[in-house]
């Protein structure tokens, strides 16, 4: 398995059913000419970042008091702890709202967060268990900003890396451009384009995983 990731520009708003319905009809008519098999998958996020929003808020809290203390504010100690205790119950409810803690996560981590989950997804959709070793992923993760498409080696071996990078930009641009479906679809299409020209339908050609897009 190869893998061609580029960080996308926005956020993927939720689609309607008529945008997926077109999409999912986009599946069924790209993987027509082809034995390889293609899968999009979109997660809300790839991770929960639960520790961020924590250690912030957290971080916080015990750093309060002194300069509380300092300026003669608070002067006690029981009252130096309601202080924390109020300091914690606040922000890890604010931390937690996820345009916050999307913040708060080094860019890094985010992006390895949704790497590891797009080569989860790929395996988990039986991607690399089809004969032909033709399994592609498009992968998107909202949180992140981030698209991957994933080729199993059958066809990855065949395409110039290159290629998929330009299906990743072009998927970007459209969606900073407002164009989600779009984007997906023509994606969906030069993805198929390519399982078409090099693991064309020979002889039977069964349909071994479900046509539809997935959302986690």
């Amino acid at each position: 398995m190869a893998a061609a990731a580029r960080r996308g520009g926005g956020d993927v708003p939720l689609l309607s059913d008529s945008e997926r319905q077109r999409i999912e009809a986009a599946i069924r008519a790209a993987e027509a000419g082809t034995v390889g098999e293609l899968v999009t998958v979109i997660a809300g996020a790839s991770d929960d970042y639960l520790l961020y929003p924590v250690a912030y808020a957290g971080a916080a809290a015990l750093g309060l008091p002194l300069p509380l203390w300092l300026a003669g504010v608070v002067t006690d100690f029981p009252t130096l702890y309601v202080v924390q205790l109020a300091t914690l119950a606040v922000l890890v409810p604010l931390f937690c709202w996820r345009p916050v803690t999307m913040r708060l996560v080094p860019d890094r981590r985010k992006r390895a967060c949704a790497a590891r989950l797009a080569r989860e997804q790929f395996y988990a959709c039986g991607l690399h268990e089809t004969p032909e070793r033709g399994g592609v992923l498009l992968f998107v993760s909202e949180a992140e900003h981030y698209v991957e498409i994933l080729a199993d080696r059958g066809i990855d071996e065949k395409v110039p890396s290159d290629v998929w990078d330009s299906i990743v930009a072009d998927f970007t641009a459209r969606v900073r451009a407002g164009h989600v479906a779009e984007g997906f679809l023509s994606a969906i299409a030069a993805c198929g384009a390519l399982l078409a020209q090099h693991l064309p339908v020979s002889g039977e050609n069964p349909n071994r995983l479900p046509d539809v897009m997935i959302e986690i």
